[in-house]
């Protein structure tokens, strides 16, 4: 038997699982059932407030191709499920902040998705950046492919770049 550490075992897996973000989930909720997704999203907020999680299951629903978005049931969200979604990205940057690890990031997202419809990166702990990481990775938010969703995550906003 594997071990699991429990926030990974109690992490909520859908929206419906979520607890006390409400409006953050009917806000996320609304842009995917009227397609209004934006290239980019910053969640910042205290530890354990769920930015990770929410992260997740928002790439999990914009892959999705069920009714119910995540529906749990899909090819994408089996895969994500199971730890080897091609599209779908976490990027811890507290122990990957260098130039070359952005470098490679950059050069990854203008692929196209394998999978899913897109390709979603998520950048945990953001603020951990090198300001020259930021400054590599600042063009790509601002001009990314359409098909390219970046989800940036941190306890710090006011560490990011300003520009960001």
């Amino acid at each position: 038997m594997s071990y699991q550490v429990l926030y990974r075992k109690y992490r909520p897996q859908t929206f419906e699982d979520v607890v006390g973000q409400e409006y953050i989930v009917q806000t996320l909720r609304n842009a995917i059932s009227e397609d209004k997704l934006a290239h980019a999203y910053l969640f910042c907020g205290p530890r354990g407030t769920g930015k990770t999680s929410i992260a997740r299951i928002f790439a999990k629903a914009v892959n999705c191709t069920g009714k119910n978005v995540p529906c749990e049931t899909c090819e994408n969200c089996k895969s994500f499920n199971e730890g080897n979604h091609p599209d779908i990205v976490e990027l811890d940057a507290a122990s990957n902040n260098t130039i070359e690890n952005i470098r490679d990031l950059v050069a990854k997202a203008y692929l196209s998705p394998m999978m899913g419809k897109y390709k979603v990166y998520i950048i945990d702990e953001v603020h951990m950046l090198s300001d020259k990481a930021f400054n590599v990775f600042l063009k790509t938010i601002e001009e990314p492919p359409s098909n390219v969703i970046f989800i940036l995550a941190t306890t710090e906003p006011q560490k990011v770049i300003n520009t960001v």
